[in-house]
């Protein structure tokens, strides 16, 4: 689990203590750390696929000089620090690893970076980087780019970058080995929406965006070899007043159900899925402060999510109908914005 360790502005940051390595109970949903490893802001995390390396930003300002840091993942997951390199840019906020390579984005400079890997798992010096370009109809937040997450599509060619201000999906794909923009494939988006993350269906043909500033869904589907908005749908109440704020999405392992959270009204949106269309289940209110993300075992039993500013990480039992039922709720992790699994146990996904 990343955390916030210090304020980026009076209103953004935390008092975490770095990353956290927690336990949990996949019969009972308790959750218990085991170790806490000290770094600045590490708001976003990945895992290698073979669970033996994570990676990690440390959300700065360049001034500061963020970092983007390897550590081995020893056999008690423990972490073991291998080597970092600096981030040419402004508050990087996601990563994530394409073949040998981790790909980074920054909320305010608006650009993604390549850092390849060696053979050790290791950062080697950045060998792209891309400025996007642009700003959108909502003059406080989309005064210009703010690139804010990184997708790789289910055929492990085409890379996404959700940018929240310009209201676009950059696409991006390898050439030689290095990446390199793919402007034919990007996808534009209801304006004023602020793409913020997005996942994909299985076959890649479908996918959902969560936009940050209006909490809609845009639905995109594959024409031609290019996603196009085929239509929104809200995830907040029709009569919540609240200005929106959705910061996280995920879809279930079986593909029936889609997940959003909202911050503001602190709850996690329900939604069955039928082909192309999102059916509303229901709310959970999650019953904290600052709903920045949550996520779902592997095994598809559990969905874990974290408050930033009231230092709550709730576990909920996804049941059958998916719906979620509190189990367990901690204060150990302060400031929690992130979580990830490794993909270590092999419990069978329910159907």
């Amino acid at each position: 689990m990343g955390s916030y360790t210090e304020y980026l502005m009076s209103d953004l940051g935390g008092i975490g203590n770095g990353i956290s390595i927690g336990q949990l109970n996949l019969n009972t949903g308790k959750l218990k750390v085991l170790d806490t490893y000290p770094v600045r802001n590490p708001s976003y995390l990945t895992i290698s696929k073979d669970n033996r390396f994570l990676y990690g930003i440390t959300e700065l300002h360049e001034k500061e000089k963020p970092k983007v840091k390897a550590y081995y993942i020893n056999d008690d997951f423990s972490l073991e620090f291998l080597n970092e390199q600096t981030i040419s840019g402004i508050y990087p906020c996601h990563l994530k690893i394409f073949d040998k390579n981790v790909l980074v984005v920054c909320y305010g400079t608006g650009n993604v970076i390549q850092f390849p890997l060696d053979a050790t798992g290791k950062l080697m010096k950045s060998l792209a980087t891309y400025h996007h370009k642009g700003s959108s109809i909502n003059k406080t937040r989309q005064e210009g780019p703010h690139a804010h997450q990184v997708v790789i599509h289910p055929n492990q060619e085409d890379i996404f970058v959700c940018d929240l201000g310009i209201d676009i999906i950059k696409a991006y794909q390898f050439y030689n080995g290095k990446l390199v923009p793919n402007e034919q494939k990007d996808t534009t988006l209801t304006k004023g929406g602020g793409p913020r993350h997005m996942v994909f269906d299985k076959e890649g043909k479908l996918g959902y965006v969560l936009n940050e500033l209006s909490s809609n869904i845009s639905v995109v589907q594959l024409f031609d070899d290019v996603f196009k908005e085929v239509f929104t749908i809200p995830t907040l109440p029709l009569d919540d007043q609240r200005i929106p704020s959705a910061s996280a999405i995920r879809l279930h392992p079986n593909g029936k159900f889609l997940y959003t959270a909202n911050r503001g009204a602190e709850l996690i949106s329900i939604f069955s899925i039928s082909g192309a269309q999102l059916n509303l289940i229901g709310y959970q209110y999650t019953k904290g402060q600052e709903l920045r993300e949550f996520n779902i075992t592997p095994n598809g039993k559990w969905l874990i999510a974290c408050h930033q500013n009231s230092h709550e990480t709730v576990v909920f039992e996804i049941m059958k109908n998916g719906t979620l039922s509190e189990k367990y709720r901690t204060k150990e992790i302060l400031s929690p914005v992130c979580l990830i699994f490794p993909s270590c146990h092999k419990n069978t996904i329910p159907s």
